[in-house]
């Protein structure tokens, strides 16, 4: 749970003392140690039956099920960061996703969902919404239209902003604004903004947030994990729903979380300064049509970025000017220090190949090309543009 006990001091300092509370007399261990139980023992019945009693309103040891005091120090530490009242923890970014979908939503209700949706959730929506009795509409990536797709029965808005693969960024604050005069919760999947150290959607208005702590916060990509963190007033709808799902995470895992997060934002300055770098590069080379990252000046989301964040991450896309087929896959097969490989937020450069015009039904992507994503890593930035110059270079002369 967010407390005010450092109200007023930086959040990089924050996210070193946050989720420490170990509450073991004596003295106290730095890191919060590893709990792992299933049973949980009592001195009595009554004390038992105490426990079972309040444990859907208040945090509670009583069944490994229902949580441990390790993944409550990490709920802890990503409360504090997104600045919300309460957060629960999922095996995976999309198992917390779903959770907060179904948690919201019953069945005639209708839900508006970003185009720049992260694709298994699109897919979700595609293949489930149906047989739960919800619809579902999709409005533009940037939010331009989504005063005309609001219906009577619109309950939930779901937003990414960036959006996934060409980040586009909404206005939140006049998207909640809007959200609310009609009756409807946002939620936001804030894993770009690191799970709040870079962005805090409820800061701005939305009343639930979600991130893939198996990015930025774990930052080592040995672990999979989902948050959801809530402001009060809707809290107790979405914990009672986690609960009936018997949702939990292990505390090994959320113990490699939490040491993650110690250095999050002294990786995060390096993934930024990276990703910028090998941008402006990128945008200069004569092999490219386009770069895609908010903190470049030409950014179509810039100025929203440059208002609402506190910094960028690793993220950037590019498409190439040579359009033929395979020509981007040859670029990418060329590359030696990207590792081809699904997620990011790791320490590692990483590279994927993406067409949008299959993962977009408001936005026309055709005729854009397809894109290369890039996660930048810890490696030094001259590198991996002598990496990127070397594999561009698998390209004819004349673009």
């Amino acid at each position: 749970m967010s407390t005010d006990k450092h109200r007023g001091v930086a959040l990089r300092t924050r996210l070193q003392h946050a989720g420490r509370d170990t509450r073991v007399e004596g003295g106290s261990p730095v890191n919060p140690p590893i709990v792992r139980a299933s049973t949980i023992l009592f001195d009595s019945v009554a004390e038992l039956e105490d426990v079972r009693a309040r444990r859907s309103t208040e945090r509670l040891l009583s069944y490994g099920a229902r949580g441990n005091p390790t993944a409550f120090a990490l709920e802890d530490l990503i409360s504090e960061l997104e600045g919300g009242y309460r957060t629960r923890l999922f095996p995976t970014g999309l198992a917390a996703i779903t959770q907060a979908l179904i948690a919201y939503l019953k069945p005639g209700d209708h839900v508006l969902i970003t185009d720049a949706v992260y694709g298994p959730v699109r897919n979700f929506a595609l293949r489930f919404f149906e047989r739960y009795g919800i619809r579902y509409s999709f409005f533009a990536a940037d939010g331009s239209d989504i005063a005309q797709r609001y219906l009577p029965e619109t309950r939930l808005v779901y937003v990414e902003s960036p959006g996934s693969l060409a980040y586009e960024i909404v206005d939140l604050p006049a998207l909640v604004q809007g959200a609310h005069a009609h009756g409807a919760l946002v939620a936001a999947d804030n894993t770009w903004g690191a799970g709040g150290y870079l962005y805090q959607p409820l800061r701005h208005g939305a009343d639930i947030v979600i991130s893939a702590a198996t990015k930025y916060l774990s930052g080592h990509s040995d672990v999979v994990m989902g948050a959801v963190t809530t402001r009060e007033a809707v809290w107790q709808t979405f914990n009672l729903s986690a609960d009936a799902h018997g949702m939990t995470v292990s505390p090994d895992d959320a113990w490699l979380v939490l040491r993650g997060a110690r250095t999050l934002a002294s990786r995060l300055s390096v993934h930024a300064a990276t990703a910028l770098e090998l941008s402006r590069w990128l945008a200069e080379h004569e092999a490219v049509a386009y770069v895609l990252h908010p903190a470049l000046p030409e950014d179509p989301g810039h100025a929203l970025w440059k208002r609402d964040f506190s910094g960028s991450n690793g993220l950037l896309s590019f498409a190439l000017k040579d359009q033929r087929p395979g020509r981007a896959e040859a670029v990418v097969d060329n590359l030696r220090l990207f590792g081809i490989g699904a997620s990011w937020g790791g320490f590692e450069s990483l590279v994927m190949v993406a067409e949008l015009s299959n993962v977009r039904s408001v936005s026309d992507w055709r005729g854009r090309g397809t894109i290369i994503r890039l996660h930048a890593g810890l490696e030094a930035p001259g590198d991996l543009i002598a990496d990127l110059e070397q594999a561009l270079s698998v390209l004819p002369n004349a673009y």
